[in-house]
C-alpha cells in the first residue's frame, strides 16, 4: 500500500502496541504524506524534534492564552455565517463550514481577512489535501502531481508573507493589532537559543493547517446531525448554552473565555462525535526491527497502518461502541466509574 510492503492492524490490542512501542515502531507515514505536509513537519520530524516543534508551537495555537485571543473574532465569524446561511436556502452544509474553518485559521495564522487571498489559498489547499493520502505518482493526470503544484504555491505564497513581516519588523514599521501565529513562530526561541527557520515556519502552518481545517469542519458537521438525530442529547446541550447566557451580567457583549471553559457537556459531545466518526481513520507507523504482533511476523521496514476504530469502537472500553451517546464521557456516570 502506498507503494510499501505493508500490514493493517485491526484489533485494539495489536493497535495499542503499535502505537505505544516507541522501541519497536517509528512514524511511517506515506511518501506523499511527508512531501506534501512538509520535511519538518510532525509526520516526517524525529521523535526529539517532534518534542522540540510541539513545545514551540502548542500554546501560540491553542494555548489558554490564544483561545481567549480568538474567542470573540471566532464568536463574531460564527454568527455572522449562521445568519447568512439562514438566508441562502438549501446549503451545503459541509461545504459551508470548511469556508468558516479556513477563514477562522486564515485569522489566527496571519490575520488575514482578505476573501481572494483567502479563497485562493483554500483552493490550493484543497487540491494539496486531495493528494496527502495519494499514490506518490508525479505523473499529470494523477493527484500527487496535482498537489505537489498546490504545496509550491502554498510555499510560494507564505514565503512571501514570512518574507514581508520580517522586513516590516526590521524596519521597524510593523504594528500588529494582535499577535498572530505567524508572529508567535518568528518570535520562538527553544533551550537552546535557536529560532524557527523560514522552512520550519512554513511547513507548521501548513501542518496545522491540515490538522485543523478539515478536521474541524467535518465533526461540526457530524456533530449536528448526530444531534438532530438524538432530540435528548440536543436539548441537554442546547439547555447547558441556555443557562450560560441567562447567567450573564446584562453589560456583557458577547461570549468570554470562562463561559467557553463551563460548556461541559458541548464538550462531551465533541469528545463522542470525535470517537464515533473517528476522523483519522489511520495511523501510520514502520517497523524499527523485526517484530511479533499477535503471532504475525512483520519484518523490519514494512509499513503498520492502525485501524483507529478498532480502538474506539473497542466494547470493552466503550459500552455499546456503534451508539453515539455523550452521557458516556460524564466523569459521574456508571460507565465511566467501571473503568
Amino acid at each position: 500500500m502506498f507503494g510499501s510492503p505493508s500490514i493493517i492492524v485491526t484489533t485494539p490490542e495489536a493497535s495499542k502496541k503499535v502505537l505505544t512501542d516507541d522501541e519497536a515502531f517509528k512514524p511511517g507515514w506515506p511518501i506523499s504524506t511527508e512531501e506534501l505536509i512538509g520535511k519538518n513537519s510532525f509526520t516526517s520530524i524525529s521523535f526529539e524534534e517532534h518534542k522540540r516543534l510541539r513545545k514551540l508551537t502548542a500554546a501560540p495555537v491553542n494555548g489558554y492564552e490564544a483561545l481567549s485571543v480568538y474567542t470573540t473574532y471566532i464568536e463574531e465569524r460564527v454568527i455572522s455565517s449562521l445568519e447568512k446561511w439562514s438566508k441562502m436556502g438549501e446549503i451545503e452544509f459541509l461545504t459551508q463550514l470548511r469556508k468558516l474553518t479556513f477563514r477562522i485559521i486564515m485569522y489566527i495564522f496571519l490575520s488575514s481577512e482578505s476573501e481572494p487571498v483567502m479563497e485562493a489559498l483554500e483552493k490550493e489547499y484543497t487540491i494539496l489535501n486531495y493528494g496527502v493520502r495519494a499514490m506518490a505518482i508525479n505523473l499529470p493526470g494523477f493527484a500527487y502531481h496535482k498537489a505537489l503544484k498546490a504545496r509550491k504555491n502554498l510555499v510560494s505564497t507564505f514565503q512571501s508573507i514570512v518574507d514581508d513581516r520580517r522586513a516590516q519588523r526590521k524596519a521597524g514599521n510593523y504594528v500588529a493589532k494582535k499577535k498572530d501565529m505567524m508572529d508567535a513562530l518568528l518570535d520562538v526561541v527553544d533551550d537552546d537559543g535557536r529560532k524557527l527557520t523560514d522552512a520550519e515556519i512554513i511547513d507548521v502552518l501548513l501542518m496545522y493547517l491540515n490538522a485543523g481545517h478539515e478536521s474541524s469542519g467535518h465533526t461540526m458537521m457530524w456533530a449536528a446531525v448526530f444531534l438532530q438525530k438524538h432530540p435528548k442529547f440536543f436539548q441537554k446541550a442546547k439547555a447547558e448554552q441556555e443557562g450560560i447566557v441567562k447567567r450573564r451580567p446584562p453589560t456583557q457583549k458577547g461570549m468570554t473565555f470562562k463561559e467557553y471553559r463551563e460548556m461541559e457537556y458541548l464538550s462531551q459531545v465533541i469528545d463522542e462525535t470525535l470517537r464515533v466518526v473517528t476522523f483519522s481513520l489511520t495511523v501510520f507507523r514502520e517497523a524499527k526491527k523485526d517484530v511479533n504482533i499477535n503471532g504475525y511476523s512483520v519484518p523490519k521496514g514494512w509499513k503498520v497502518l492502525v485501524w483507529f476504530r478498532s480502538i474506539h469502537y473497542d466494547s470493552e472500553i466503550y459500552p455499546n461502541p456503534l451508539e453515539f451517546n455523550p452521557d458516556r464521557w460524564d466523569v459521574s456516570s456508571e460507565a465511566l466509574l467501571m473503568y
